[in-house]
Parts: C-alpha cells; sequence; structure tokens
C-alpha cells in the first residue's frame, strides 16, 4: 500500500487533519505508537484514532501494526500524490520565499519533488522565464504562466512521480547553461549527506548542479534525518538551502562552514 499509486484520490481528500500531522510528526520520532497512547495523548477515543490510522496508512505515510502504528517498512519513497500533502503550509512558504529570488527572463532547471513543482506554481506572475525539467508536475505547473517558456525532457515515463530519468534526463539537462537549478531531496543524512531512493534520480539532480549559475536546494524541516539510500553529494553543494526552520545543531555548523547561504523561510526566525 505503501508504493501505491494515489492519483484517483479527489482534490478535496487530498489532505490531512492536524491531529493526523501530530500523529506523523509522533511516529517519526518514536517509531512504534500504541493506539492507547494516542488516544490519550489526543483526548479521543481508541476508534477516532483507528479511524486517523486508516486513513494515514493509506496515503502510506504509516504503517498499520497490531496494536498501533509504525513507520512504513520500504525501501521506496512515499507516492508522489502522499508526499504533496505533508508540510504542505511549510513548501508553501519556501516557494513563496524562493519565487521572490528568481528575477524575470531567468533560465531554470527544475528536478522531480512537491516543492519544486510549488515554487514553479509560486512563479505565476513573473515574465519571460525559461523551464527545463524532466517532470510533467513540474511543467503542468510552469505553464499556469502564460509567458514562460517550458520544455520537457523525452523518454519514457515513470509512474507515480511522472518523470524521466536515466541517460535521457541527464542528456537533456547537459544540454543547457541554467541561471539557476532548483531541486529537492529525498533526505539529508546527520553528516550533511544528501539522500535519494533511486541512482537516476541522484543522476538528474546531479546534471542539473553541473549545469547551472547558482543552485537553490528547495527542502522542509522533514527531510533531515530522513533515511533513503542512494548518496549523492552533500547540503553544502549548492547556493543557496531554503528550508522552513533550522536545520539540525551539526548540519548548522557543516553550512556555516561552507559558502553556501543558509535562508529559513519562517518570518519567526532569522538566518
Amino acid at each position: 500500500m505503501w508504493w501505491t499509486e494515489l492519483s484517483d484520490l479527489s482534490p478535496s481528500n487530498q489532505s490531512i487533519s492536524p491531529r493526523q500531522s501530530e500523529i506523523l510528526k509522533l511516529v517519526k520520532a518514536r517509531g512504534f505508537v500504541s493506539v492507547e497512547l494516542l488516544a490519550e495523548k489526543f483526548s479521543v477515543t481508541t476508534q477516532t484514532i483507528r479511524r486517523d490510522i486508516n486513513r494515514l496508512s493509506e496515503l502510506g505515510l504509516l504503517r498499520r501494526v497490531h496494536g498501533g502504528v509504525d513507520e512504513p517498512a520500504t525501501p521506496h519513497n512515499i507516492a508522489y500524490t502522499a508526499r504533496k500533502i505533508l508540510n504542505l503550509d511549510a513548501k508553501k512558504r519556501i516557494a513563496s520565499v524562493v519565487a521572490g529570488q528568481i528575477p524575470d527572463g531567468a533560465s531554470l532547471g527544475f528536478s522531480i519533488g512537491t516543492t519544486p513543482e510549488m515554487v514553479a506554481q509560486a512563479l505565476d506572475t513573473h515574465e519571460g522565464l525559461k523551464v527545463y525539467t524532466n517532470n510533467i508536475n513540474v511543467a503542468i505547473a510552469a505553464l499556469k504562466n502564460p509567458v514562460t517558456d517550458v520544455t520537457i525532457a523525452g523518454g519514457r515515463l515513470r509512474h507515480g512521480d511522472r518523470d524521466v530519468l536515466g541517460l535521457k534526463a541527464e542528456e537533456f539537462f547537459k544540454g543547457y547553461k541554467f541561471d539557476i537549478g532548483i531541486f529537492g531531496v529525498a533526505g539529508v543524512d546527520a553528516d550533511g549527506t544528501l539522500l535519494d531512493f533511486h541512482e537516476d534520480e541522484v543522476s538528474a539532480r546531479q546534471a542539473i548542479l553541473a549545469n547551472c549559475r547558482r543552485s537553490y536546494l528547495v527542502l522542509d524541516h522533514s527531510k533531515f534525518g530522513r533515511h533513503a539510500h542512494v548518496r549523492g553529494g552533500w547540503i553544502t553543494d549548492v547556493t543557496k538551502i531554503f528550508v522552513d526552520r533550522e536545520p539540525p545543531e551539526a548540519i548548522m555548523r557543516l553550512i556555516a562552514k561552507s559558502n553556501a547561504e543558509l535562508v529559513i523561510c519562517n518570518p519567526d526566525q532569522k538566518t
């Protein structure tokens, strides 16, 4: 169920409640959590908690186990449509700040990812942009601006993420020199290693990084410490890092010693 395609969800159902969001955070921090503990914590019945667990399990965000809930046991990423509703407000803040730092007329190389897609959506009033991407979601978001030129990599589309990967995507990005490359990652390890779930995802991202004048890494706080198994560079390889809240202390130290600029997209915090 964790990797099930969720594109048949209606827009009205593509959301989770504040309590369900808090359950996700709790399970991420602790691992297994019992139904009884959750019911006590949120002052609701066990039946209510089971409905929450069912909803989160259907989306592939958590895994029902006997007596409670746990993190999904899978080497794959969460389905794209499920990722889109996670930390949605944080992603929107990041997208708004990034859009404010992109000038009219810029050429932009976009990777896959829900946060890059939201950045593309936030560029709806810019003039004369040229967007290059291997992801249909990003392309459609960019096309909502009628004066943006959009070019997409050709090849076989991957189900779920709706992207083109492999040599065709790499060669596509190598054919340009972008003003700004914009990409996300599946996770960031404690030592600053950028992580993804597939070697071809890393290769496409690295092709963008190698062929842009400035590089913007966009990620919300949940990516710090999130497990994925394919290495792909370091958090300090980029020009700017856009996050919704301050990263862990060890990551802050790494960034402070590098040439990368940290941009915290939160009005209550300063960089």
